[in-house]
């Protein structure tokens, strides 16, 4: 992954076409499996009784697969009050890793207008997040990578729920073709590229076995949030 030949390492934050192309381009790649996990997504919300416009809403709005399909298995009708502080409450857990992701963006966006920052990290993923990263650390500057990449994403994203919601009553059981499995393996491969040595790996290891503990002993999502500071604080105390 190369950066735009027209952008400086030593250049300040910049915001231009060039970026916008990368983050799209380099998203290509990601573009099939995140199609199939949409169709999923799409699938599931129509088994479970959400109507064509609540499906491409959430989609739309909330625009985070795992806190979607987590959503999902909480879901019931009616739906409660207990319902809904319980979806937020999973949804927040969930999200806490963008709390992380955000301050990591900050040294690199912070001194750029909110006009040109808050569109992106409302379409920040972990994958756009993985490849504006990796695109800084390259020497890249052109912040409107983040806003390309989640604009792709996005678009496929919505498109696939709606193709899943009508293709929702074909498929009686998702997890029968492995539909499931879209995002450990998605995660997985995307850490490929990011492999710096054993050293670098350890925080990985922790949050790993962080999250896998919790899952077997404490009930709900809380591994997730578990796993992501715990990988956090080891990345920190080997950080040189």
């Amino acid at each position: 992954m190369n950066p735009p030949h027209d952008v400086s390492p030593q250049d300040a934050p910049r915001w231009g076409l060039a970026g916008l192309k990368f983050g799209v381009t380099h998203t290509l790649g990601l573009l099939p499996g995140s199609a199939v996990f949409g169709m999923a997504f799409g699938t599931v919300a129509a088994q479970k009784g959400l109507t064509f416009a609540e499906a491409v809403t959430m989609s739309a709005f909330v625009f985070s697969g795992a806190a979607q399909l987590v959503a999902m298995e909480i879901w019931s009708n009616p739906v409660t009050v207990g319902t809904i502080l319980t979806l937020a409450a999973a949804a927040t857990v969930v999200g806490l890793r963008m709390l992380l992701m955000g301050a990591t963006l900050r040294p690199w966006l912070g001194g750029l207008p909110p006009i040109q920052i808050y569109p992106a990290l409302l379409l920040n993923t972990d994958s756009t997040w993985l490849i504006a990263t990796r695109y800084r650390e390259e020497g890249g500057n052109d912040a409107s990578v983040l806003l390309g990449a989640g604009l792709s994403l996005w678009v496929v994203w919505v498109a696939s729920t709606i193709a899943g919601y009508v293709l929702g009553n074909l498929i009686a059981n998702p997890e029968r073709y492995g539909l499931d499995l879209i995002l450990p393996i998605f995660f997985v491969a995307m850490l490929v590229p990011l492999w710096r040595g054993p050293r670098r790996a350890i925080p990985w290891a922790v949050a790993g076995a962080v999250a896998l503990a919790m899952h077997y002993f404490v009930p709900g999502y809380w591994y997730v949030f578990a796993g992501a500071l715990a990988g956090s604080l080891a990345g920190g105390f080997i950080d040189e």
